[in-house]
């Protein structure tokens, strides 16, 4: 038994650690991700059934519900796994009201396919607030389609269509919009830039 487990091992050694300098590898290793994001507010669900007229929803709700749109920057860092896997957490800053500013804890899986220098995207999102607003215990989850292109040896752009829903102690809030980042990573062999 210890035999088989000792060529096991070294074969599973050879098979990862064996690559040529030329051979592309298969994930970026470490990376840390900055993105810009603006989006569309496809409407708000009210969770206090209240009168809109009436001078407590004027005074206590409208003021605190989403605008029309939103805008956001965020960083994530993370490690890829596996080739079609990628797992990553960070920061996000949302602009959502003129009394809401939300600063987000997220953790975001990203899903990669595609073997060319072109892959498409799929990631998932929860975020959780942490600063202090007029609102606050808020959360937002959602999903991102998206496209990744290499641009230098540690370099990736990114840009992609997401729709994210935002849920507060006063309204649920629909967001659907484009985002815009760029990836470093740390394998340099990662894209077709890795000889240069």
């Amino acid at each position: 038994m210890n035999k088989i487990l000792l060529t096991l091992t070294l074969i599973l050694s050879i098979v990862v650690f064996g690559q040529s300098e030329d051979n592309k590898s298969k994930t970026m290793g470490f990376y840390i991700s900055p993105n810009v994001q603006v989006g569309y507010n496809l409407g708000n669900s009210i969770k206090r059934n209240q009168n809109q007229d009436s001078q407590y929803y004027q005074q206590y709700v409208s003021p605190y519900l989403p605008n029309d749109f939103t805008y956001g920057i965020g960083v994530v860092g993370g490690y890829q796994i596996f080739p079609f896997f990628a797992l990553g957490t960070g920061l996000k800053y949302n602009y959502v009201a003129d009394n809401l500013h939300l600063l987000n804890w997220t953790v975001q899986p990203k899903f990669i396919f595609g073997k060319s220098e072109g892959k498409f995207i799929m990631e998932f999102e929860y975020g959780k607030q942490f600063n202090s607003s007029n609102i606050n215990d808020t959360h937002y989850f959602g999903a991102k389609l998206g496209y990744q292109d290499s641009f230098s040896k540690h370099l990736i752009q990114e840009g992609g269509l997401f729709i994210y829903r935002y849920n507060s102690p006063v309204s649920n809030a629909y967001f659907i919009g484009l985002s815009f980042g760029a990836t470093i990573f740390s394998n340099k062999k990662y894209t077709a830039y890795r000889n240069d």
